[in-house]
């Protein structure tokens, strides 16, 4: 995560005990970073050198993935959620803004439908409206078996183009991140996500929110996400030209300035 972060440990009151950084001014305002589904805290690693020391930023591992545990359940989007108050409970946090890459934005989502009051503000990238009855890479995860093949890793994520340079190093660890998940934590994962209501479906989300999407993102469709936009009152789509789904892994330097600019917004 850059600045010669130290990985703790804290143990939530959601059963799972889960890895964190931490990072900047405890009085500033605090960020909690989300990251996908299939990653760990290090998918920031590009985003947090880039952002003020005068914010409170957070990463963590969330349940199944990086070096959290790895229980057998609770991995519905309800059950997620709630590990996501229990680690600001945990570490102190009133409330923050939430930023959520991918299905990280989703689980971000439900967090301030359930809890608006622990939501200051939202930052969805490359976030789906749902994935509810997605068939969504059955077919790859429904044959994983463990150990996990590296190889088969990396050939699943060609299936998500980069339109930009991203280093080698970041690429190979966000492969070990997927070879650390076991394969039952794959299916179970990915089960809770796609069976679980979408969070707009479920409640309003009043917390301010931008959106922020590549137009050559291959998975979430430009109508749906205007459309997510449009049932978030007062929030607003930022368009990235020849950005693909990974957004975060594309154009760290891009999200890190937007972020910055809508907490001032936030905080003026």
């Amino acid at each position: 995560m850059g600045r010669e972060q130290v990985v703790q440990r804290v143990e939530l009151a959601t059963d799972v005990s889960v890895a964190f950084v931490e990072q900047g001014d405890r009085m500033g305002p605090a960020v909690v970073l989300l990251h996908a589904w299939g990653e760990s805290l290090g998918s920031f690693d590009r985003l947090t050198p880039l952002l003020p020391e005068s914010l409170h930023v957070f990463a963590l591992d969330q349940r199944g993935h990086g070096d959290a545990d790895k229980p057998a359940d609770g991995y519905d989007l309800a059950t997620l959620g709630e590990d996501v108050t229990a680690f600001m409970d945990a570490v102190g946090l009133p409330a923050a803004v939430l930023v959520g890459s991918s299905s990280g934005g989703y689980l971000a989502q439900q967090t301030a439908v359930v809890h608006p009051d622990r939501v200051t503000g939202l930052v969805l990238v490359g976030s789906p409206k749902t994935l509810r009855g997605r068939a969504l890479f059955a077919d790859e995860v429904t044959r994983l078996t463990d150990p996990i093949d590296p190889v088969r890793v990396r050939t699943f994520l060609e299936s998500f183009p980069l339109f930009h340079d991203v280093p080698d190093p970041y690429v190979a660890d966000r492969v070990n991140d997927m070879v650390r998940m076991p394969a039952r934590v794959w299916r179970s994962s990915l089960t809770g996500l796609t069976t679980s209501p979408a969070p707009i479906d479920s409640g309003e989300i009043s917390a301010l929110t931008m959106l922020l999407w590549g137009d050559r993102d291959g998975l979430l469709t430009r109508e749906d996400q205007e459309d997510l936009a449009a049932r978030i009152s007062g929030s607003r789509l930022l368009v990235y030209e020849g950005v693909g789904h990974l957004v975060l892994w594309e154009q760290p330097e891009r999200v890190a300035a937007d972020l910055v600019s809508f907490i001032q917004d936030l905080t003026s």
